[in-house]
C-alpha cells in the first residue's frame, strides 16, 4: 500500500454513542447475523445434498447464498468487535480490506440478481429449451462474469483511493465504506468520487434494466396462458426472486448514488443497516417460504437425520 499519509488507523464511529443502544444493536446484529448465516448455510447445503435441486435455478440460488453470507461477514463481525471491547480503531489496510470485500461482494449480488432473473426468463418462456440453455457450462459462465464486474467496479476506484492522504482519522460510519473514508481526505477526492457515483450508477441500471427486460418478457408470457392456474402457476417460480430483488434494490438505491462524499450520512448508515442484516435475514425465509422444492427437501433432510439418529 503507498498510502503518503501519516494516518495509520481511523476510528469507527459507529451508529450510536448511546451506551444502552449500542447493547441493543449488538444483540440485534448478532442475531440477525446467526440467523442470516444460519438460513443461508441451509440453502448451500439442501442444495448440495439433494440431487433435485441440481437446475441451474438453485446453482445461481446456492452461489447467492454465499455472496449474502460473505457480504455480512465482511461487514457486521468488525463492528460487533467494536461494541463488545470498546476499541472503536480499525487499521487503515483493514479499512481498505473491508471496502474491498464490501463493494465486491454487494456489486456481484447485483449482477448475480441480474443473472438469476435472466434463467426465470428462459424458465418460463422457453422451458422445452431450459435445460440446453441453462447448462452447467453455460451457468459457469456467467458466475464468473457477475465476479468480473464485481472486480471491474471496485478496483479502479479503490486503487485510486489508496494514494490519497488523509488528514483525519474519525469515519462516521460502523464499517469502512467509500464515501466516509473518502471525507477524511485532505487531497482532491472530486474524481474518484465521480467515478464512484458512475460505477455506482451503471451497476444499479445495467442490472436493474436486465431484470426489468426479463420481467417484461416473463409478465408477457403469464399473461398469455390461458387459465389462472396456471398463471400463478407460472408466477410462483419467479415471485420469491422478484421479492428478493425489490428489498435488494429499495434497500441499496440510496447508499452510494448521492452527489458528493461530503454530505452527511446518517441516512446511508440506516440503509446500510437494512441491507446488512434485515435484506439477508430475510432472503433465506423468502426462497424457502415460496419454495416448494426446497421446503421439501428441507422436510426430507430432517427426516433423514431424524432416522439417523434413532438408529
Amino acid at each position: 500500500m503507498r498510502n503518503h499519509s501519516s494516518i495509520t488507523t481511523f476510528i469507527l464511529l459507529g451508529l450510536t454513542n448511546d451506551p444502552k443502544l449500542e447493547t441493543l444493536l449488538c444483540i440485534y446484529m448478532f442475531l440477525a447475523y446467526l440467523l442470516s448465516t444460519t438460513g443461508n448455510l441451509a440453502i448451500i447445503f439442501l442444495i448440495l445434498v439433494d440431487s433435485h435441486l441440481k437446475t441451474a435455478m438453485y446453482f445461481f440460488l446456492q452461489n447467492f447464498s454465499f455472496l449474502e453470507i460473505s457480504f455480512t461477514t465482511a461487514c457486521v463481525p468488525k463492528y460487533l468487535h467494536i461494541i463488545l471491547s470498546g476499541d472503536k480503531t480499525i487499521s487503515v489496510k483493514a479499512c481498505f480490506s473491508q471496502i474491498f470485500f464490501a463493494v465486491l461482494f454487494g456489486a456481484t449480488d447485483f449482477f448475480l440478481l441480474a443473472v438469476m432473473s435472466y434463467d426465470r426468463y428462459v424458465a418460463i418462456c422457453k422451458p422445452l429449451h431450459y435445460v440446453t440453455i441453462m447448462n452447467r457450462r453455460v451457468c459457469m459462465i456467467l458466475i464468473i462474469c457477475c465476479w468480473a464486474s464485481g472486480l471491474v467496479i471496485i478496483l479502479p476506484p479503490l486503487v485510486l483511493t489508496l494514494h490519497l492522504e488523509f488528514c483525519g482519522s474519525g469515519i462516521d460510519h460502523y464499517f469502512c465504506d467509500a464515501s466516509p473514508v473518502l471525507k477524511n481526505s485532505c487531497s482532491d477526492t472530486w474524481f474518484i468520487e465521480q467515478m464512484v457515483i458512475v460505477f455506482a450508477a451503471l451497476t444499479f441500471i445495467v442490472t436493474l434494466v436486465c431484470v426489468v427486460i426479463s420481467y417484461i418478457c416473463i409478465i408477457r408470457m403469464i399473461l398469455r396462458l390461458p387459465s389462472a392456474q396456471q398463471r400463478k402457476k407460472a408466477f410462483s417460480t419467479c415471485s420469491s426472486h422478484l421479492i428478493v430483488v425489490s428489498l435488494s434494490y429499495s434497500s441499496v438505491m440510496f447508499i452510494y448514488v448521492k452527489p458528493s462524499a461530503k454530505d452527511e450520512v446518517a441516512i446511508n448508515k440506516t440503509v446500510s443497516l437494512l441491507a446488512t442484516s434485515v435484506a439477508p435475514l430475510l432472503n433465506p425465509f423468502i426462497y424457502t417460504l415460496r419454495n416448494k422444492q426446497v421446503k421439501q427437501s428441507f422436510h426430507n433432510t430432517l427426516k433423514r437425520f431424524s432416522f439417523y439418529f434413532k438408529k
